[in-house]
């Protein structure tokens, strides 16, 4: 059976002609086809272009809620990815790095969306004043490419390596065409039909193409990007493509690289950091059976601990249990195929020219499992290389398997030169409780290298290891290595983005930016900015303060409060030939009082301050200086909210503190000749969202919906009829007013808070839940004789818990979902429990 594509909006198979098969690495069976033969390759490049749109209008928030509502919805079908993968040769052990470390890129990445402005585009670094005075400046904006990412992939990570460029460019608004390697396109293709069924992505966001094709760069123009990860042989070849150099389409490039990782010389046998280097040597000879980029291939040891190393590792080797990933036993998997394994073999033979095995049989090696037997499987091989400034082919030829060639060095500038040797690698590693070697080392030898990682007995417990690319960190690295990045937080996803300065005035660029430029024109508030909600609060919208005199008393109790005695607040005898010339106020008593000038006395939806950046002190202010202050709105960003709060974003108010009086005491200058500003600073704050899903409703809002609620209703979802409808809202008023106190929570402990913060969202109820009380699979016995008689049983429990919270405000009642609740809590499940039973009989809008 031929693996379908996804492309154009449909799945579809290649035709028949230049086919490959696909195997099943443990037993060698062949498991499909794969071919890309009589695809439409250059329109699907266009779709993707075409329908591309609406992820690019998307705000950074937006896009990030997407990828972890993926994230989610992948990582519960997790299971069947596993059984999938095991057919690639990788263990459990294996897999997870590949499958949920790929679900962790999605993750990570969703979470950079608190980094960017709730808008489509980003702004990147501080504004650039062009001008004396500050009214013609620029700034660079970051914009969607409105183009294809073209990812042509490894077979060693089908998931990870799809899913960590993937998260990347959808971040920054651009779709992906995606090109597993062949040999485990199955994998990708099971994966990519799990994301196509969720419609959680945009149509036109993800395609596939199962199979090779040497036509997918023929089409792409200036505003795709092309990234690939492969050989650096193959990598070159496309490189060069004419089609990529005639339209400047951006390229990168990771290639294998012959990583090394150094043990320092202080690491002798007995030490920590000795057995961490020999337990990390291994793993990453076995980890994917050695078919990773970042695996080490050079082990790079004192020439006094040559012995030493080899017969540790040789023992650790030893332990390696080689067979059917399904069984508990097996630690190291199968090379992808038998095509590769003779590959690697034959690679292996060309360093064993002047180098020679110390561990491991190329033809021999004895396997777990019966159904095994057939598979592509190899021995760990240890290969010892005594001369290697002068046999270069361990730091030349890549064997893509679990081989390692240990090397000596005499001193660490002979570590350093034979690092540099692989010319450029993804990553080294040096292992030392010498933080001075480590140093000397990293720096040194970090122009080859994309990462280096130390390790010492400190880091080792909770080190992601040497072959681990993090989200966050950039993944790749010089010469050999491609000379690309990927991944690297924002760093990545500006990859896919366009850079452009924009210059004009403060206040064209507020309106282009979406970020309150200095100089800029203000945006008069209506009323105070403290009193908007975060939807009403714009880039611009300013507020002038009333004045203050900041008096010697003033500044002499803000010392002693504060314990600042620093001589020119208390000391005016001292003052000569200091910048001060009288009592000077502090910075942060100016800051204060001018927080004293804008700060909103009454409680709204300005919940909290969140921080102070950019704080800066222009010049002194002096006793009997009368300041005001200009505070206004900078910028926006979305926050996560985690807990009992309400949903809110993070609002940036730009503070500029005046001198009403200025007065140049160097120049005898006075008025508007002087400087007015004397401080600026930003401040966060956290202010509420509107909630606007669920009415507020009064008792005549109960009444005039139950007046409307007839026997004969019936619901839009589940079996209740209206009377038990009804019923139910009148237990929980009971329940809310400690009448009914006499049942369990049913919420286990360990997800109680998570469970009972959802009573502060603006969510609605899931339909057709079932609450803890009530029957399995039937209706309640009904209590009341009537539906009118029950109208009035809910109406009278309802006021008999507001009265009992009149009288008793602090008092908390348990909910056998939500656990303990207080007065206000009950009244957020109020709302929400009325209006969902309301809406379930069509009782409001």
């Amino acid at each position: 059976m031929i693996l379908e594509s996804y492309i154009n909006g449909q799945w579809q198979a290649g035709e028949e002609k230049s086919t490959r098969n696909m195997y099943d690495a443990i037993t060698g069976d062949i498991i499909g086809l794969t071919s890309t033969e009589g695809l439409d390759i250059a329109s699907a490049l266009q779709y993707g272009r075409d329908h591309g749109k609406v992820l690019r209008d998307m705000t950074f928030q937006q896009r990030g809620n997407m990828i972890k509502k993926l994230a989610l919805y992948l990582n519960k079908r997790k299971k069947a990815f596993y059984d999938i993968s095991y057919k690639t040769g990788a263990t459990r052990a294996d897999s997870w790095v590949d499958i949920e470390g790929g679900f962790g890129n999605l993750f990570a990445n969703a979470s950079l969306r608190k980094l960017f402005p709730d808008q489509s585009y980003a702004v990147e670094g501080d504004p650039i004043d062009l001008s004396r005075g500050g009214r013609f400046m620029a700034h660079h904006i970051l914009v969607p490419r409105k183009g294809v990412a073209v990812h042509i992939n490894a077979f060693n990570f089908p998931v990870w390596g799809m899913l960590e460029k993937c998260a990347v460019n959808w971040m920054a608004g651009m779709p992906a065409v995606v090109l597993p390697a062949p040999q485990t396109a199955f994998l990708t293709e099971a994966v990519v039909r799990e994301i196509i069924n969720s419609g959680i992505l945009p149509e036109g966001s993800l395609q596939l193409l199962s199979g090779l094709t040497t036509s997918i760069l023929d089409t792409v123009n200036s505003q795709d990007v092309v990234t690939f990860t492969g050989s650096a042989h193959t990598g070159r070849k496309l490189k060069a493509h004419p089609r990529l150099l005639e339209e400047s389409v951006p390229f990168t490039m990771e290639a294998d690289s012959l990583n090394s990782s150094v043990l320092g010389p202080d690491a002798v046998p007995g030490t920590p950091e000795f057995d961490i280097f020999v337990k990390e040597v291994r793993k990453e000879m076995t980890s994917k059976a050695g078919q990773k980029c970042t695996a080490i291939r050079r082990i790079l040891v004192p020439e006094n601990l040559m012995e030493d190393v080899q017969i540790a590792l040789g023992k650790q080797l030893s332990k390696t249990v080689i067979g059917d990933p399904l069984l508990r036993e097996t630690r190291m998997g199968a090379l992808i195929n038998n095509d590769q394994r003779e590959t690697t073999k034959s690679q292996i033979s060309k360093i064993a020219q002047t180098a020679q095995m110390v561990y491991g049989n190329l033809d021999e090696v004895e396997i777990l499992g019966d159904r095994a037997q057939k598979g592509a499987f190899m021995s760990p091989i240890l290969m010892r290389e005594d001369q290697p400034f002068k046999n270069t082919a361990a730091h030349e030829i890549e064997c893509f398997g679990p081989v390692s060639t240990l090397m000596p060095y005499k001193n660490l500038d002979e570590a350093i030169e034979l690092a540099h040797m692989g010319k450029g690698s993804l990553v080294s590693s040096v292992v030392t409780s010498d933080d001075a070697f480590a140093k000397a080392y990293t720096i040194n030898a970090a122009s080859s290298h994309g990462r280096i990682l130390t390790l010492n007995r400190d880091s080792a417990p909770q080190s992601t290891g040497h072959g681990s690319p993090l989200p966050l960190l950039v993944h790749g690295g010089p010469g050999r290595a491609g000379g690309g990045e990927e991944m690297g937080g924002l760093r990545g996803i500006k990859h896919y983005m366009q850079r452009c300065a924009v210059q004009g005035s403060p206040t064209s660029l507020t309106e282009i930016t979406g970020i309150y430029q200095p100089n800029g024109a203000y945006k008069k508030a209506e009323n105070h900015p403290f009193s908007y909600h975060y939807e009403d609060i714009k880039p611009g919208m300013s507020l002038e303060t009333h004045k203050r005199t900041l008096t010697d008393n003033d500044i002499q109790n803000f010392a002693n409060l504060t314990w600042d005695h620093f001589y020119a607040h208390t000391d005016i005898t001292s003052l000569d030939g200091s910048i001060f010339k009288k009592r000077t106020a502090h910075g942060y008593f100016i800051i204060s009082a001018a927080a004293g000038l804008f700060v909103y006395p009454n409680k709204g939806p300005v919940s909290a301050n969140y921080g102070l950046e950019d704080i800066r002190f222009l010049r002194p202010l002096y006793h009997n200086d009368t300041i005001y202050v200009r505070l206004t709105c900078k910028e926006k960003r979305e926050r996560d909210v985690a807990g009992r709060e309400h949903p809110s974003g993070i609002v940036k108010w730009y503070v500029e503190v005046f001198d009403a009086e200025p007065v140049d005491y160097e120049n005898g200058k006075t008025d508007e000749e002087a400087t007015a500003l004397v401080a600026v600073a930003t401040i966060l704050t956290m202010v509420e969202k509107k909630q606007t899903v669920f009415p507020e409703i009064t008792e005549g809002d109960i009444k005039s919906a139950l007046a409307k609620l007839d026997a004969n209703a019936k619901p839009q979802w589940g079996t209740m009829t209206p009377q038990h409808m009804v019923e139910h809202l009148e237990m929980s008023y009971r329940i809310a007013s400690g009448e009914i106190q006499d049942f369990e929570v049913a919420t286990p402990e360990e997800y109680l808070e998570k469970v009972a913060a959802t009573l502060w969202n603006y969510d609605k109820m899931p339909q057709n839940h079932k609450m803890p009380l009530m029957k399995d699979g039937e209706l309640e016995d009904l209590k009341h004789e009537d539906l009118e008689t029950a109208k009035q049983q809910l109406l009278e429990a309802r006021n008999e818990y507001l009265d009992f919270y009149k009288k008793n405000s602090k008092a908390t009642t348990k909910n056998a979902v939500f656990g303990p609740l207080s007065k206000y809590e009950w009244t957020l499940l109020e709302r929400k429990h009325l209006s969902h039973h309301f809406e379930q009989f069509n009782l409001i809008g």
